[in-house]
């Protein structure tokens, strides 16, 4: 099926979760002392301490555990005992940390938040998931993620059993009600239909070269009334986004795209949560996008807990 980049652990993503590890180390100690620890732990003590889960959820963030405790620049030892993707019951132990028990105290609250915010992400993720199952729908994410973050929010989602919708501004084209209504503007009053846009936006990457687009862009157009859909699907867009629009108008719109062009896969979004979520995917939509994965999910509640002797 023709889709998005999908998001798994790699370079790009260590990188970003070395960008934020900095800003997290300047946040806590802006190029000064843990003053709480130094001034009650002695140097040369060392320690050891597990990870450990508090409520049952899907584990992401593990991954990036490696490169996280180097860029913090601390002689600790890392040891997972479960792997991202995982689904965990309170009180699995998810791995431990060993070394000095000093710089273990100064980035304890780095590692939780890091591994709290991608879990809890994985964590809503699966409920989505699991809601739409046994139907055809996949649940995908959006852009509205944190500034910074958004590579490694939309890998805890694909933790998670979802989907990732496009990266970036980059990475495909997506007509929205925005662009239709400011070309009324630039156009002095005449405006795009949706038809129209998508063969304008095709036009124009024809006229690229080719080396100068992402290979297999996607073309996506949103309409929000049935009229739209009827007048876009001729022109075969990949995708059309179905905004905010009711179970029986989404099931009207599945008729219409099986009559008109079955090669376009439809996309709902708009007024979705747990509770409307299964009647959305039970519509014949191929797609739902869920802006509540990144900009809703509550941390899973992660803590540390000393390791005896």
């Amino acid at each position: 099926m023709l889709d998005f980049h999908q998001w798994i652990w790699n370079a790009d993503l260590e990188q970003d979760c070395r960008q934020l590890v900095r800003l997290s180390l300047l946040e806590d100690l802006a190029r000064w002392y843990d003053w709480t620890t130094v001034s009650l732990v002695p140097r040369e003590a060392t320690a050891a301490a597990d990870f450990v889960v508090r409520k049952p959820g899907v584990i992401a963030g593990l991954a990036a555990f490696p490169a996280a405790i180097d860029e913090l620049n601390v002689p600790l030892e890392w040891s997972a005992a479960v792997t991202d993707g995982m689904s965990v019951s309170a009180g699995t132990r998810l791995g431990t940390l060993r070394g000095p028990a000093r710089d273990l105290l100064t980035v304890e609250r780095t590692l939780l938040n890091l591994l709290g915010h991608l879990a809890g992400i994985a964590t809503l993720t699966q409920r989505y998931v699991a809601a739409v199952a046994g139907t055809k729908t996949r649940i995908y994410d959006t852009r509205k993620t944190l500034p910074g973050w958004r590579r490694l929010e939309k890998y805890a989602v694909h933790c998670g059993g979802g989907r990732n919708h496009r990266s970036g501004l980059y990475d495909a084209i997506l007509i929205k009600d925005n662009h239709l209504a400011l070309g009324r503007q630039v156009r002095g009053g005449e405006s795009f239909t949706p038809g129209q846009a998508v063969d304008r936006a095709r036009e124009f990457l024809q006229q690229q070269r080719a080396e100068d687009v992402p290979p297999g862009m996607i073309v996506e157009v949103e309409v929000d009334s049935l009229d739209q859909l009827r007048d876009v699907l001729p022109h075969r867009p990949e995708i059309v986004l179905l905004d905010n629009m009711t179970p029986d108008q989404l099931r009207a719109g599945v008729a219409l795209r099986n009559q008109l062009a079955p090669q376009v896969q439809l996309e709902a979004s708009g007024g979705v949560n747990l509770d409307t979520v299964g009647a959305i995917a039970a519509t014949g939509v191929e797609r739902i996008s869920v802006g509540a994965l990144t900009h809703s999910a509550v941390t899973l509640d992660i803590g540390l807990d000393w390791v005896e002797g």
